[in-house]
């Protein structure tokens, strides 16, 4: 079993940028596959971004891609998602998720599929 804590949220400015991480105990985080997610009050859980644990990548929303970027360095234990161009809609707490299935299999239900979660950073973004 993977515990997973999330770090790096906090308060920016519209068009300005955060790098999350993803940092994992109890387990090595590199034979995950682990997932970015987020969610806005009112709002489903949308999935962001997945990273393999060789390392490919896919992204979900369109509404992310080309400013958000999943990474991971499996000697630090962690994942990242370094989020550029930031808009007060990209306000939702901030999750991220890992599962020992390949990214491929994950992908039909990633909110559902995903095993082991973190409990979440706030990301506010003001206008």
């Amino acid at each position: 079993q993977v515990h997973l804590v999330e770090s790096g949220g906090g308060l920016v400015q519209a068009r300005g940028s955060l790098k999350l991480s993803c940092t994992a105990s109890g387990s090595t985080l590199s034979i995950y596959t682990v997932g970015w997610f987020r969610q806005a009050p009112g709002k489903e859980r949308e999935f962001l971004a997945g990273i393999s644990a060789r390392g490919p990548t896919t992204y979900g929303t369109d509404s992310v891609k080309g400013r958000f970027t999943i990474s991971r360095d499996n000697v630090k234990n962690t994942v990242y998602l370094q989020m550029n161009s930031l808009k007060p809609e990209d306000t939702a707490v901030y999750y991220c998720a890992a599962d020992i299935a390949p990214l491929w299999r994950l992908g039909d239900n990633p909110v559902q599929a995903y095993d082991y979660w973190g409990q979440g950073t706030q990301v506010t973004v003001s206008s």
